[in-house]
């Protein structure tokens, strides 16, 4: 009995992990970016409705924005929106592409792994020191953790995209089209 129960969990518990993965990071962008209009839209009819302005409603934009570009240059490295000159791989065949997909996957990977060991620095002194925001007198850590929380998620997805390539590469497969969605 209990095997029939766990069998639509299990189901259902996939199509939640795929979900996430297929759409986690525009979800996160669209919460980001309504945090970012709304912040701002208070602030502005503050300013001319009551000629009062608060603290935190420029701190809340500005820390919402920093964790939306790193989250979106993380969505980025999914559907491989980031600059790419590829006049010449284009015209290569899958494998040749494959090949430099492989390449430019790890050194994406590399990079990604040395900028998240050094970001993670600043947030241990922010937790050793006490820094707080100005405004919202909240720990600074939370803030600065947008940056290796930014890089992880690159490195998961530049693993994602290395697998796909190391497989592309075996198999001679045409490289998959790019999601026709925009990411946010």
């Amino acid at each position: 009995m209990s095997d029939t129960l766990s069998k639509p969990r299990a189901g259902r518990a996939a199509r939640m992990l795929r979900a996430l993965d297929e759409n986690g990071e525009r979800w996160l962008l669209l919460v980001l970016y309504g945090t970012i209009v709304s912040a701002i839209s208070i602030e502005v009819a503050r300013r001319f409705l009551l000629s009062y302005s608060s603290v935190w409603g420029e701190e809340v934009a500005r820390y919402a924005f920093i964790y939306l570009a790193w989250i979106g240059a993380s969505a980025a490295v999914r559907e491989r929106a980031h600059i790419r000159i590829d006049v010449l791989v284009s015209r290569t065949p899958p494998r040749v592409k494959a090949a430099f997909d492989v390449l430019a996957d790890l050194c994406t990977l590399a990079l990604a792994l040395i900028c998240l060991y050094w970001s993670v620095r600043p947030v241990v002194t922010s937790l050793e020191f006490g820094s707080v925001t100005h405004g919202l007198r909240i720990s600074m850590a939370w803030f600065l953790v947008a940056v290796p929380l930014g890089f992880a998620l690159m490195t998961f997805r530049v693993l994602q995209c290395l697998a796909g390539d190391l497989h592309r590469l075996r198999t001679g497969a045409a490289p998959k089209a790019a999601h026709s969605q925009p990411i946010a």
